[in-house]
């Protein structure tokens, strides 16, 4: 089978040919028929000039697929909100604010805990999502880390070194400290795997508690500076180029970001529609918000101090 076919359905629906219910009736009642032959339920076809699909004997026009573009956008995923499409308990998703699409939808790159804040990906392209969560693809990832507890030189040589998880070894590949008062210091951390809770479960394994958890960076992409926890950016083409050929698709040619002066204002429509929708969610009863109101602004303190 040709990686170019699609459903006999799909192309009569988007043709224009009746809805994708409506064209299977047609199908199963014998109407429809492929170069001669009469369709079944299933049937895939390539769509090329030499191909006839006929209706009660009458050739129908054929539209070919539009190219679809490749598109990232960088989110802040506040705590709380959970990487899920949808949640039985009412609890908000990080899919709640983003915008809305017709014919594609996002699709998350990789996942981030419940307690967890900074960036996220998203894109249209599953094969790009696909790709770049694959282990062998060792993106490195950076996270700023408020740890609580004390910290010494032979925690931090074994954290670099290696210790031993339940899924196996672990270990960050850099360890940075920046600052902080007491027993709650801040590091930033980085490694290429993407395993569940691993930086915690690193900083656990040597006695430490981690109290914050913000990634700032994935790749060569970076948190985007002044974008409010539950904003999104889109990336544009050099950017989401970049992460194509990470993992060896071929580069995209065109983008839906705007340029110069339309850009900026785009993007700061953006950043107030994200906000109006992040205080509508803070505002749903106890039990169902992703975060207090004194919760979120100590968050846009020490995030400085995080990074």
């Amino acid at each position: 089978m040709s990686d170019k076919t699609e459903k006999l359905q799909k192309v009569l629906a988007r043709s224009g040919h009746g809805s994708r219910r409506e064209i299977e009736g047609y199908i199963q009642q014998g109407r429809i028929s492929i170069d001669g032959k009469i369709a079944t339920l299933g049937d895939r076809i390539e769509i090329k000039p030499s191909v006839k699909i006929r209706l009660d004997g009458r050739i129908l026009n054929i539209k070919e697929p539009q190219k679809t573009v490749c598109r990232v956008l960088a989110y802040y995923k506040p705590e709380g909100e959970l990487c899920t499409r949808h949640d039985p308990e009412g609890r908000p998703t990080v899919f709640d604010r983003l915008p809305k699409m017709q014919g594609a939808r996002w699709i998350a790159v990789g996942r981030l805990d419940i307690n967890t804040s900074g960036l996220l990906l998203f894109t249209t392209d599953g094969e790009l999502a696909n790709r770049l969560m694959h282990p062998s693809c060792e993106v490195e990832r950076e996270y700023a880390v408020r740890v609580f507890g004390e910290v010494d030189s032979a925690n931090l040589r074994q954290l670099t070194q290696g210790v031993q998880l339940e899924d196996g070894p672990a270990s960050f590949k850099t360890i940075a400290f920046k600052g902080g008062e007491g027993i709650n210091q801040w590091y930033n951390v980085t490694l290429t795997e993407g395993r569940n809770r691993e930086v915690r479960r690193l900083w656990e394994a040597v006695g430490v508690q981690v109290s914050r958890l913000i990634r700032v960076r994935y790749g060569d992409i970076n948190l985007p500076k002044g974008l409010p926890r539950g904003g999104w950016t889109e990336l544009g083409l050099e950017q989401t180029n970049y992460l194509r050929q990470l993992v060896d698709l071929d580069e995209e040619i065109m983008t839906k970001v705007a340029v110069g002066r339309d850009q900026r204002r785009v993007k700061a429509n953006q950043i107030r529609r994200a906000v109006r929708r992040h205080t509508q969610v803070a505002s749903r009863p106890a039990g169902k918000r992703p975060a207090s109101s004194s919760r979120q602004n100590a968050g846009k303190t020490t995030t400085s101090k995080g990074r």
